[in-house]
């Protein structure tokens, strides 16, 4: 884990922003089904769980965009009952 050491008697300014966590964003990405509307989550971990995911839900009726690598927008028109079986 990395740490920051500061010294000296200067405040503190900027921002610091933190990547994107697979345990949020898979409970985030599932409750997508929950709801017609669309719904836009940015600072997503470009990883295979992420990806894995998205596809199921593609599989299950939504519609998936994807806007660069870390951001989608899901909107879930009518869900499916069961994702395609080669999945």
């Amino acid at each position: 884990m990395e740490r920051f050491v500061i010294e000296g008697g200067v405040p503190l300014s900027g921002t610091v922003v933190p990547s994107g966590n697979k345990n949020a964003a898979l409970p985030n990405l599932a409750a997508t089904l929950l709801t017609d509307q669309p719904v836009t989550i940015h600072n997503l971990p470009n990883i295979g769980d992420v990806r894995i995911m998205l596809q199921i839900l593609e599989h299950l009726g939504a519609s998936v965009q994807r806007h660069g690598n870390h951001s989608v927008t899901i909107q879930v028109a009518e869900a499916r009952s069961s994702p395609d079986p080669a999945l």
